[in-house]
């Protein structure tokens, strides 16, 4: 053999492994929660998500890799898992909260964020195309503002001696809750209310926003925001129940587990859909095909224990459109 056709050899010998370890590369899914490890709701939900990819061939450990960050609704937090996830080069990123699509938005503009369960995008300016999006973000949103006024109107039905109402949020993690509110606001003199904005960052602050519709003969609508009120929810039921004050939530979960009632669309649902569009990209699809979508199906849940333990009666209209849970 002569020494420039062995160097040929020699060199296509050596560049081989290194061809083989990244085809060989496992694709890598990255997803970044509002919520706290433990969370029994949202650990649910990132089941489904990781479910909906297994379904569509995706099989962790065996021909993918997942990471899960688990920051909660800190901001702060939510920067730094941000940050150290995107510098482990997934090639899909999931964001499941506001807070945490801001997060990987700020730390990449190269890798696609599919994002799910969020309040209005294009209102909290995290897209400004739905049909054709032009950035890395692209996903599904359960709500748009105007949401508000139908909580209000619901929980007004279920307990029409109510003179008042606070919409409950976390202004640290709920950035969107003004303009929840300001909808709430046109509302109040079609529906009789008084409406107000209780911004909470603890429990002892959600326990005094109870208390202080207890006095009043108000009610609560509790805003989406599983990262912040998902570890404070058991709390915050019992203490509405133990007060007398009704109160709307828009996840099902809550009114599953002792919350009045709830409205809104399948959150689980969306992180199914979520993991459909993961797929497509992962498959070689571009965002800028991948339409943000809205929620279209909406479910109304009453919870007949708390129903009967604050001494209210279901209106007949409300009986023939919810489901009741015991």
């Amino acid at each position: 053999m002569r020494r420039r056709e062995f160097m040929l050899l020699a060199g296509a010998a050596a560049a081989f492994p290194a061809a083989t370890k990244a085809q060989d590369r496992m694709p890598f899914v990255g997803v970044l929660t509002g919520n706290v490890a433990g969370d029994p709701g949202a650990q649910m939900r990132v089941d489904a998500f990781q479910q909906g990819l297994a379904d569509r061939g995706w099989i962790a450990n065996q021909n993918c890799r997942f990471e899960v960050r688990w920051p909660g609704p800190n901001p702060a937090r939510q920067q730094l898992e941000a940050l150290e996830l995107v510098a482990a080069a997934p090639d899909v990123l999931l964001s499941t909260s506001t807070g945490t699509t801001r997060a990987l938005r700020d730390a990449t503009q190269r890798i696609p964020i599919v994002f799910v369960g969020l309040s209005d995008p294009v209102g909290t300016g995290l897209v400004a195309n739905l049909a054709r999006p032009t950035g890395n973000l692209t996903g599904f949103s359960l709500y748009e503002h105007s949401m508000s006024g139908k909580w209000l109107s619901l929980l007004k039905d279920m307990a029409p001696a109510m003179s008042n109402a606070a919409l409950l949020f976390n202004p640290d993690s709920s950035p969107y809750a003004p303009f929840y509110l300001q909808a709430a606001h046109q509302m109040e003199n079609r529906l009789g209310l008084k409406v107000t904005g209780a911004s909470v960052r603890s429990g002892a602050e959600i326990a005094g926003a109870i208390e202080t519709a207890a006095r009043t003969g108000g009610g609560l609508v509790v805003l989406p925001d599983g990262g912040f009120f998902g570890t404070q929810s058991a709390m915050t039921i019992a203490l509405l129940a133990q007060r007398h004050v009704p109160a709307i939530f828009a996840v099902r979960f809550y009114a599953a587990n002792g919350g009045l009632m709830s409205y809104g669309a399948d959150l689980t649902q969306q992180f199914r859909d979520g993991a459909g569009y993961v797929d497509r990209l992962l498959r070689g699809a571009e965002v800028r095909t991948l339409p943000v979508q809205f929620a279209t199906m909406f479910e109304l849940v009453i919870n007949m224990k708390a129903v009967n333990a604050l001494g209210l009666t279901v209106p007949g209209r409300l009986l023939m459109e919810a489901e009741l849970i015991e």
